[in-house]
């Protein structure tokens, strides 16, 4: 696996390391000794796939707070997607940035999220199919989420937003809760 650090630190885009030969390819797509190497946690507690039918649809801003925060590995298996990374570290000097990369079955490349960072996407075709490896189990106590749409964050989304779930679209606007938020994502 190649792993290259984005600009936020902590979180790596992740490529193939194909061995090809007249068959097609073998290729690593997780290795803990690999992950420990690169500093990332290797710990997968849930593997999750997301199957979305319409282009332009968005999932996300999602995370969970401390003591259950949670890594993710994803990867798009079917189609193709605009995935969205937000730094919700407050003691980051990338507090608030964002990383966007475009994963696709195609490209096969994934997104290693770290702890404490808000993840969504956008659907770049219809069918697409998003695999994902959690380090954490899911706990709807703990679950936050953040507009996809917040002015104050400033994504930009290749396409117009088309569908997203009504817990998504009533998702806080950051403003309304920042200081509760910085006090939430700090560790425990």
């Amino acid at each position: 696996m190649i792993f290259s650090e984005t600009p936020l630190t902590g979180a790596y885009v992740i490529d193939l390391e194909r061995r090809e030969d007249s068959r097609g390819f073998f290729a690593r797509t997780f290795c803990k000794n690999e992950f420990t190497a690169n500093g990332l946690n290797p710990v997968i507690a849930q593997a999750n796939v997301a199957h979305t039918r319409h282009k332009g649809t968005v999932r996300g801003m999602h995370f969970q707070i401390p003591p259950a925060a949670e890594t993710k590995v994803v990867c798009c298996t079917r189609g193709r997607i605009r995935d969205v990374i937000i730094d919700l570290r407050a003691e980051s000097p990338t507090y608030l940035h964002h990383f966007s990369v475009e994963l696709s079955a195609a490209n096969r490349t994934a997104l290693y999220v770290p702890e404490r960072f808000a993840h969504g996407f956008q659907t770049l075709e219809p069918d697409s199919e998003t695999s994902y490896l959690i380090g954490q189990f899911y706990s709807p106590d703990h679950e936050r989420g953040l507009r996809a749409d917040d002015p104050r964050l400033g994504l930009t989304w290749p396409l117009p937003i088309g569908e997203m779930s009504e817990k998504d679209r009533n998702a806080p606007l950051l403003d309304t809760w920042h200081d509760r938020l910085r006090q939430e994502m700090t560790p425990r």
